[in-house]
């Protein structure tokens, strides 16, 4: 017979078991209600997101304007603060690598003419001027002045007319003013030649350059009789006689046309190129006295006072 003491034990030992049974059964009940509210809201957050992904991508964003660090606000508007930047943008390149714009440089081209000039041996000569105004041309002493004694030139030639196309006419010229070179690629090599007043713009003249080493230049001239062509290259150094060594194509004709710079002013002209080379070329720098009679051109402050100081000497 089971003792009474056995019994209350294993009573006690059940009921313990049934609460903890029925404690863990409510336990379990609540996780997986709470775990089913979490996949819910998990869920409307999800939609949510793909709500909004969805409306920023269909929704077009204002431009970002560029803006100071120094806490400054700008007023200007957008599009014009856009076009400014881009605009000192492409200046700053151009002077960096440079450039010109290319407009500019077919302003110039039409300031160049081709020339001509015939001897009395029949033969014709050609190269290039440079358009001062007022029928006025630079250009170089060798084109339009026979010069020295060569092989194929006997001292006895002489340039019996000059002429420049313009329109698709030869228009005649007359020699006013030379430099005292007798040979070529001198530092004297150079002329001006009158014409009546042509519909050209006139180049703007700047007998002040620097020609600092690397400088960019630009030569405009009459590349093998075939009409007015552009060259790019860059400044070497300056030699004893003068002149200044430049990497830019030194072709056949191109003597007397125009070097530019970075501003488009007229600096210099090529005359000449290292023998067997024609990537070596040699420019002259303009001078005030290669002006001194063209009337349109005015020489700078600086340069007149210097003349009448050295005049008063």
């Amino acid at each position: 017979m089971i003792s009474r003491r056995l019994v209350s034990i294993l009573s006690v030992t059940a009921t313990a078991v049934s609460c903890f049974t029925v404690a863990a059964i409510h336990l379990r009940h609540h996780d997986l209600e709470a775990r089913a509210e979490y996949e819910k809201e998990l869920r409307a957050l999800r939609v949510e997101m793909r709500a909004e992904i969805d409306r920023s991508r269909t929704t077009i964003e204002p431009a970002a304007v560029p803006a100071a660090t120094t806490g400054q606000t700008s007023h200007v508007e957008p599009a014009a603060s856009r076009a400014r930047m881009v605009a000192e943008i492409k200046q700053e390149l151009q002077s960096e690598m440079g450039l010109l714009p290319v407009q500019l440089l077919r302003e110039r081209r039409s300031s160049f003419v081709e020339l001509y000039s015939y001897d009395n041996f029949g033969k014709t000569n050609y190269g290039t001027a440079g358009y001062l105004g007022h029928g006025y041309f630079i250009t170089v002493k060798h084109a339009v002045v026979a010069l020295g004694e060569e092989e194929a030139r006997p001292s006895s030639r002489k340039i019996t007319s000059v002429k420049v196309m313009y329109q698709g006419k030869e228009i005649p010229a007359k020699v006013v003013d030379t430099g005292d070179a007798d040979v070529e690629v001198h530092s004297g090599d150079w002329a001006i030649i009158k014409t009546r007043e042509l519909d050209l713009p006139a180049l703007r003249a700047d007998t002040a350059f620097s020609y600092d080493w690397a400088d960019p230049i630009f030569r405009i001239g009459n590349d093998y009789s075939k009409g007015i062509i552009l060259s790019t290259g860059s400044v070497g150094n300056r030699t004893a006689n003068g002149l200044v060594t430049c990497l830019t194509d030194g072709h056949p004709g191109v003597s007397g046309g125009g070097v530019l710079d970075q501003r488009g002013d007229l600096v210099g002209i090529p005359i000449g190129r290292m023998q067997g080379d024609y990537r070596f070329s040699f420019i002259l720098p303009l001078r005030a006295e290669m002006l001194r009679k063209v009337p349109s051109w005015e020489p700078p402050l600086v340069a007149t006072q210097a003349i009448a100081t050295e005049q008063q000497q």
